[in-house]
C-alpha cells in the first residue's frame, strides 16, 4: 500500500460537504475526480486489513453507554447479542472508527452516517405519495461519500449469511448496492441540479424494480399503508381507556411511562419543549400543530442502535378527536464526528433535522427540534406515516440484490442532491472497478463484525457487560 493510502483521520474541524464554485463547469469536476484515481485508486477500497492499534470496539461501545439511560443499556446489548447482523446495526460508532482508517477520496456529502439496509422504507411524502427512501438519519453528517457506500454494502453480506444465503449471493448483492450507485451517480451528473433536487424513488418506480411475481404483493402491501391514516392503525395497539381519560398503554421493556410521567407538572414539561419545537416549524405548519392538544407520552424504546437515548411518544388528540402521535427523539454527537469534525450545527437535533432534509427528497411534515431539560436535544417527528418496513429476512438472492439496487440508487441521489456528483462520477467512472472493490470490502468487513459480535458475547459470558434479552 503506498503512503498517500495509510491511515488518514479526518480532521476534527467543521464538516461541511466539497465544496465547488458555480464557475467551475461540470466537465473540470469530473475531471477533478477522475484526477483522483492516481492517489487513491478506486481497487484501494476492496481491502480491509484492521491495524494493531485498531480501536477496541467493545471500548468504543461502553464510551458510548455514558450518553444513554442506564436501564436500557442492558436490553441495547442484549439485542445486539442475537445476531452479527443485529450487532452491526448497533455499532455505527466502531465502524466509523475502521473506515477513518481506510483510504478516502476526500469527496465529502451530506452521509447519512448509519447506512445499512433495514435504516431505509417506504414513508409518504407531505403530499401522501409514498417514496422509498433513507428513512434512518440519526448519524448524518458530512463525511466522505464512500462511507455510507461501505456501511451499506456490508450490511447486506451479514443479511444474507442471516437469511442462510451464501457468501456469493451477499457479495453480489454488495457489487449490486455499489453498481446501482455508480451508475445512477453517473445519471444525475448528466442532469440539471433542479431534475436530481426533484427526483425520487416513487411507488411506481420501486414496483418496476421487482420481479413481476414481487410486485402484486408489493402493491397490496403499499394500498394497505396507505389506504388509512397510520396513526388510526396503531391507535388500539398502543392505547388503553384509564377511567376517563386516554393514555398510552405499557407494554415494557419497549414502552412505558417514567416516573410521574402522568402527573400534571410533567405534562407542562412537555408541552413546554414542545412549544419550543413548534417555532422551528414553517408558519403553515404551526397552525396544523396548534389544532391538536397533548393527551399522554411516555418512552418508546426503538431500533437497537437508538436504545438508550430517550425516545418518546406523544398522544395527541386533534380538535375532532382523531389521534395523532409524535415520536420525540434524542440526538446526540454523530459517530462520525470524531472522524470526519463537529456539525456546524451546535444543536445535534437540528443537524439531524438540516441532514435529513438535504438528503431526503421530502421530509416528514411535522419535522423539527427543540431543547428539552437538562440541555438534551430532541427531534420531533410524526411516529410513522405510511410506514412500511423491508422483509429483508424473507429475502432470497435475488430479491436482495434488487433491494441492495434500490439502496444504491437513493445514496446516489441523495449524495447528488448536497454534493458534487460531477467529481464523484468521475472518480468512480463507467467500468465496474468500484463495484468489485465494495464487494471485496463487503465479505471482510462482515468478517470483522462477525469477529466483534463474538467478542462482545464473550464479554457478555464473563459478566464485564450487562444484557437482558427483549420477551
Amino acid at each position: 500500500m503506498s503512503a498517500s493510502l495509510e491511515e488518514r483521520p479526518m480532521p476534527a474541524v467543521a464538516a461541511k460537504p466539497t465544496e465547488h464554485s458555480s464557475s467551475t463547469t461540470s466537465e473540470e469536476r469530473r475531471t477533478a475526480g477522475k484526477q483522483l484515481r492516481n492517489t487513491v485508486p478506486r481497487d484501494a477500497h476492496g481491502g480491509w486489513h484492521p491495524r494493531l492499534r485498531r480501536e477496541d470496539p467493545l471500548r468504543i461501545l461502553r464510551a458510548a453507554d455514558a450518553t444513554r439511560q442506564p436501564e436500557l443499556i442492558p436490553l441495547r446489548y442484549g439485542r445486539m447479542l442475537q445476531s452479527p447482523f443485529t450487532f452491526y446495526r448497533g455499532s455505527a460508532a466502531v465502524m466509523a472508527a475502521n473506515l477513518a482508517q481506510t483510504p478516502a477520496t476526500g469527496i465529502r456529502v451530506q452521509a447519512c452516517g448509519d447506512a445499512h439496509l433495514l435504516n431505509f422504507g417506504g414513508f409518504a411524502t407531505p403530499e401522501r405519495r409514498p417514496i422509498f427512501d433513507v428513512n434512518d438519519l440519526d448519524e448524518t453528517l458530512p463525511a466522505p461519500c464512500e462511507w455510507d457506500v461501505k456501511r451499506l454494502a456490508a450490511s447486506f453480506v451479514l443479511a444474507a449469511r442471516s437469511n442462510g444465503l451464501s457468501d456469493a449471493n451477499g457479495r453480489d448483492a454488495a457489487i449490486a448496492c455499489a453498481r446501482s450507485y455508480r451508475r445512477t451517480m453517473r445519471e444525475f451528473s448528466g442532469m440539471d441540479v433542479l431534475e436530481t433536487w426533484y427526483a425520487r424513488l416513487d411507488e411506481q418506480a420501486y414496483l418496476a424494480m421487482l420481479p413481476e411475481s414481487q410486485r402484486a404483493v408489493a402493491s397490496k402491501r403499499i394500498a394497505k399503508a396507505t389506504a388509512r391514516g397510520s396513526h388510526e392503525l396503531v391507535f388500539p395497539k398502543l392505547t388503553e381507556q384509564a377511567g376517563e381519560r386516554l393514555r398510552i398503554r405499557d407494554t415494557p421493556p419497549t414502552i412505558f411511562h417514567q416516573e410521574d410521567a402522568e402527573s400534571g407538572s410533567y405534562l407542562d414539561m412537555v408541552a413546554d419543549v414542545l412549544a419550543k419545537y413548534r417555532a422551528t416549524l414553517a408558519e403553515d405548519r404551526r397552525v396544523l400543530l396548534d389544532r391538536y392538544r397533548l393527551v399522554d407520552v411516555a418512552v418508546k424504546v426503538v431500533g437497537i442502535g437508538s436504545v438508550g437515548t430517550l425516545c418518546m411518544v406523544a398522544l395527541m388528540m386533534s380538535v375532532a378527536g382523531h389521534p395523532f402521535f409524535l415520536q420525540i427523539k434524542e440526538a446526540n454527537a454523530s459517530v462520525l464526528e470524531a472522524y470526519a469534525g463537529k456539525s456546524v450545527y451546535e444543536h445535534h437535533s437540528e443537524r439531524v433535522v438540516q441532514g435529513q432534509r438535504l438528503m431526503q427528497p421530502a421530509s416528514d411534515l411535522f419535522l423539527g427540534w427543540a431543547t428539552g431539560p437538562q440541555g438534551r436535544h430532541f427531534y420531533m417527528r410524526q411516529l410513522r406515516d405510511v410506514k412500511l418496513s423491508p422483509l429483508v429476512e424473507t429475502y432470497d438472492a435475488e430479491m436482495l440484490s434488487i433491494y441492495a439496487s434500490a439502496c444504491g440508487w437513493v445514496f446516489a441521489r441523495a449524495h447528488a442532491k448536497a454534493g458534487d456528483p460531477w467529481m464523484i462520477s468521475g472518480y468512480l467512472g463507467s467500468k465496474g472497478d468500484f463495484d468489485t472493490a465494495i464487494g471485496r470490502f463487503a465479505l471482510a468487513y462482515a468478517d470483522q463484525a462477525e469477529h466483534d459480535h463474538a467478542a462482545l458475547g464473550a464479554a457478555a459470558r464473563a459478566g464485564v457487560i450487562d444484557f437482558t434479552l427483549d420477551r
